[in-house]
């Protein structure tokens, strides 16, 4: 089965998992939902993740992460769509809730956030926002 957007289907899978308060969400893996949950890992958003190799087709299995009970992700949003593609320079990139949140941004160095695509002056593609 191929899907016309997987990062869409990655974002309502983790939020599905949230909602019924699961531990763990598995999604067909690719290196870019690996990169993205790489960000997520490294802001603190999740617990971790890993690739399970061991079947034909990649498995990336997420640990979601819980503070008292409640999703640490309190809100995760696709902004760049396969319908319509959002750029953005490195000086007009958007600060998600005045700071406290994560735009996480495909750039010709790779997917970082918002801050450190702003800290190497450099833009691209906004895939999500997270907070």
């Amino acid at each position: 089965m191929s899907l016309s957007d997987p990062i869409g289907d990655m974002i309502a899978r983790i939020k599905n998992a949230q909602m019924r308060n699961h531990k763990k969400v598995e999604i067909p893996s690719s290196k870019f939902k690996a990169k993205i949950a790489d960000v997520l890992k490294g802001e603190g958003f999740i617990i971790d993740y890993k690739v399970d190799m061991e079947t034909n087709k990649p498995i990336l299995l997420i640990n979601l992460k819980y503070n008292s009970g409640n999703p640490v992700i309190n809100t995760i949003e696709r902004i760049s769509k396969p319908g319509r593609r959002i750029f953005s320079s490195a000086e007009s990139l958007p600060k998600i809730n005045n700071g406290l949140g994560i735009a996480i941004i495909s750039t010709p160095k790779g997917v970082m956030t918002d801050v450190d695509a702003r800290k190497q002056k450099i833009g691209g593609e906004i895939i999500c926002k997270v907070f």
